[in-house]
């Protein structure tokens, strides 16, 4: 059973940077899949982020790319995002996930997530 768990701060001050990693289990970042970060801000619906394939190769949401970064740690069996410039918009529950095709925001596309953290963006 493949499973995902993210960790990282819950409250970033405006204008640092969000870091926040998912460690996997159950199964290797390197053999196969999409592995991506989706954010969901009060009230609104998921917003696909970016994912990192098992080559290594990473994809951007293109209104983000300019301050988001994917990176992974094969030896943790982990990847990480990292969102610059943050700001209380940035506010959202942080979810990690799998798909097995790049599946930007299709939801069913999706077999395992992360239970989500929450990132509060405030001085």
């Amino acid at each position: 059973q493949v499973q995902l768990q993210e960790s990282g701060p819950g409250l970033v001050k405006p204008s640092q940077t969000l870091s926040l990693s998912c460690t996997v289990s159950g199964g290797s970042i390197t053999a196969g899949n999409f592995w991506s970060w989706i954010r969901q801000p009060p009230g609104k619906g998921l917003e696909w982020m970016g994912a990192i394939a098992m080559t290594g190769s990473t994809y951007y949401n293109p209104t983000l790319k300019s301050r988001t970064s994917i990176s992974r740690d094969t030896s943790k069996n982990q990847f990480t995002l990292q969102l610059s410039s943050v700001t209380p918009e940035d506010t959202a529950v942080y979810y990690c996930a799998r798909s097995s095709i790049l599946a930007y925001e299709e939801v069913d596309e999706y077999d395992y997530w992360g239970q989500g953290t929450q990132v509060t963006v405030s001085s």
